[in-house]
Protein backbone atom coordinates (compact mmCIF):
# COMPACT_ATOMS: atom_id res chain seq x y z
CA UNK A 1 0.00 0.00 0.00
CA UNK A 2 1.04 3.50 -0.56
CA UNK A 3 0.61 6.77 1.13
CA UNK A 4 1.26 10.01 0.37
CA UNK A 5 2.03 12.69 3.45
CA UNK A 6 3.21 16.04 4.18
CA UNK A 7 6.96 16.31 4.97
CA UNK A 8 7.25 17.64 8.64
CA UNK A 9 11.07 16.63 9.48
CA UNK A 10 14.29 16.79 7.19
CA UNK A 11 14.95 13.56 7.42
CA UNK A 12 11.35 13.21 5.12
CA UNK A 13 12.27 16.43 3.67
CA UNK A 14 16.00 15.78 2.35
CA UNK A 15 14.12 12.12 0.94
CA UNK A 16 11.98 14.63 -1.21
CA UNK A 17 14.85 16.16 -2.62
CA UNK A 18 16.49 13.03 -3.43
CA UNK A 19 13.79 11.97 -5.62
CA UNK A 20 13.60 14.77 -7.12
CA UNK A 21 16.85 15.22 -7.64
CA UNK A 22 17.07 11.79 -9.38
CA UNK A 23 14.23 12.02 -11.42
CA UNK A 24 14.66 15.65 -12.48
CA UNK A 25 17.97 16.42 -12.37
CA UNK A 26 19.75 12.97 -13.68
CA UNK A 27 17.04 11.19 -15.85
CA UNK A 28 15.43 14.50 -17.33
CA UNK A 29 18.50 16.58 -17.56
CA UNK A 30 17.36 20.15 -15.65
CA UNK A 31 20.06 21.87 -13.98
CA UNK A 32 20.38 21.27 -10.07
CA UNK A 33 20.20 25.04 -10.16
CA UNK A 34 16.64 25.13 -11.79
CA UNK A 35 15.49 22.11 -9.63
CA UNK A 36 15.63 23.84 -6.46
CA UNK A 37 14.64 27.40 -5.31
CA UNK A 38 13.44 29.51 -2.58
CA UNK A 39 10.30 27.99 -2.58
CA UNK A 40 11.71 24.93 -0.92
CA UNK A 41 12.75 26.44 2.28
CA UNK A 42 10.30 29.27 2.66
CA UNK A 43 6.27 28.77 1.35
CA UNK A 44 6.68 25.17 -0.19
CA UNK A 45 4.27 22.48 1.54
CA UNK A 46 6.42 19.43 1.00
CA UNK A 47 4.88 15.79 0.23
CA UNK A 48 6.48 11.96 0.39
CA UNK A 49 5.08 9.04 -1.18
CA UNK A 50 6.31 5.85 0.37
CA UNK A 51 5.42 2.09 -0.30
CA UNK A 52 4.06 0.09 2.66
CA UNK A 53 7.57 -0.86 3.79
CA UNK A 54 8.31 2.60 4.40
CA UNK A 55 10.47 3.01 1.21
CA UNK A 56 10.40 6.66 -0.01
CA UNK A 57 9.36 6.78 -3.48
CA UNK A 58 7.09 9.46 -4.95
CA UNK A 59 7.67 13.68 -4.06
CA UNK A 60 5.77 16.81 -4.66
CA UNK A 61 4.96 20.21 -3.41
CA UNK A 62 2.53 22.99 -3.66
CA UNK A 63 2.38 27.04 -2.62
CA UNK A 64 0.24 29.71 -2.91
CA UNK A 65 1.11 32.16 -6.04
CA UNK A 66 -0.25 35.58 -6.68
CA UNK A 67 -3.33 33.63 -9.30
CA UNK A 68 -3.76 30.62 -6.76
CA UNK A 69 -2.28 27.26 -5.79
CA UNK A 70 0.48 25.78 -8.14
CA UNK A 71 1.50 22.05 -8.02
CA UNK A 72 4.96 21.33 -8.72
CA UNK A 73 8.14 18.97 -8.48
CA UNK A 74 5.93 15.91 -8.89
CA UNK A 75 8.14 12.94 -9.22
CA UNK A 76 7.99 9.06 -8.70
CA UNK A 77 11.28 6.98 -8.59
CA UNK A 78 11.48 5.18 -12.01
CA UNK A 79 10.85 1.47 -10.18
CA UNK A 80 7.95 2.86 -8.77
CA UNK A 81 5.98 3.96 -11.82
CA UNK A 82 2.69 2.98 -13.13
CA UNK A 83 1.66 1.51 -9.79
CA UNK A 84 -0.57 4.38 -8.75
CA UNK A 85 1.95 6.44 -6.73
CA UNK A 86 1.58 9.53 -8.75
CA UNK A 87 -2.60 9.10 -8.39
CA UNK A 88 -2.38 8.83 -4.60
CA UNK A 89 0.28 11.91 -4.40
CA UNK A 90 -2.42 13.90 -6.22
CA UNK A 91 -4.87 13.33 -4.64
CA UNK A 92 -3.78 13.86 -1.17
CA UNK A 93 -2.42 16.93 -2.11
CA UNK A 94 -5.67 18.09 -3.94
CA UNK A 95 -7.00 17.29 -0.58
CA UNK A 96 -5.08 19.15 1.70
CA UNK A 97 -5.23 22.15 -0.71
CA UNK A 98 -8.97 22.00 -0.92
CA UNK A 99 -8.58 22.15 3.10
CA UNK A 100 -6.56 25.15 2.98
CA UNK A 101 -8.23 27.28 0.50
CA UNK A 102 -11.34 25.69 -0.55
CA UNK A 103 -11.71 28.54 -3.58
CA UNK A 104 -8.48 28.79 -5.00
CA UNK A 105 -6.95 28.42 -8.81
CA UNK A 106 -5.39 25.04 -8.53
CA UNK A 107 -2.53 24.81 -11.42
CA UNK A 108 0.27 23.45 -12.85
CA UNK A 109 3.09 23.14 -15.90
CA UNK A 110 2.51 19.72 -17.18
CA UNK A 111 5.46 17.99 -18.91
CA UNK A 112 3.87 16.84 -22.61
CA UNK A 113 4.07 12.97 -21.33
CA UNK A 114 2.57 13.67 -18.06
CA UNK A 115 -0.86 15.60 -19.70
CA UNK A 116 -2.65 12.56 -19.85
CA UNK A 117 -2.38 11.48 -15.91
CA UNK A 118 -2.99 14.82 -15.15
CA UNK A 119 -6.49 15.08 -17.55
CA UNK A 120 -7.13 11.38 -15.81
CA UNK A 121 -7.10 13.80 -12.76
CA UNK A 122 -9.90 16.30 -13.93
CA UNK A 123 -7.16 18.65 -14.81
CA UNK A 124 -7.23 20.34 -18.60
CA UNK A 125 -4.83 22.11 -20.65
CA UNK A 126 -5.06 26.20 -20.81
CA UNK A 127 -2.72 28.47 -22.91
CA UNK A 128 0.32 27.50 -25.59
CA UNK A 129 2.55 25.43 -25.46
CA UNK A 130 5.80 26.17 -23.82
CA UNK A 131 9.38 25.18 -23.41
CA UNK A 132 10.93 25.24 -19.26
CA UNK A 133 14.71 23.65 -18.92
CA UNK A 134 14.56 22.13 -22.50
CA UNK A 135 11.10 20.10 -21.74
CA UNK A 136 7.96 20.92 -22.80
CA UNK A 137 5.15 21.80 -20.88
CA UNK A 138 1.26 23.02 -20.97
CA UNK A 139 -0.04 24.70 -17.89
CA UNK A 140 -3.09 22.71 -16.86
CA UNK A 141 -5.97 23.81 -14.25
CA UNK A 142 -7.91 21.75 -12.43
CA UNK A 143 -11.16 21.63 -12.83
CA UNK A 144 -12.86 20.68 -9.32
CA UNK A 145 -14.41 17.65 -9.10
Amino acid sequence: MITAEPVYDLRDLDAAFTIRETVFVHEQGVPADAEYDLHDRTDAHHYLARTADGTPCGAARWRTTDIGVKLERFAVLEGFRNQAVGSILLKRVLEDVQNADPGALVYLNAQLRAIPFYERHGFSKVGDQFTECDIEHFKMVWNKL
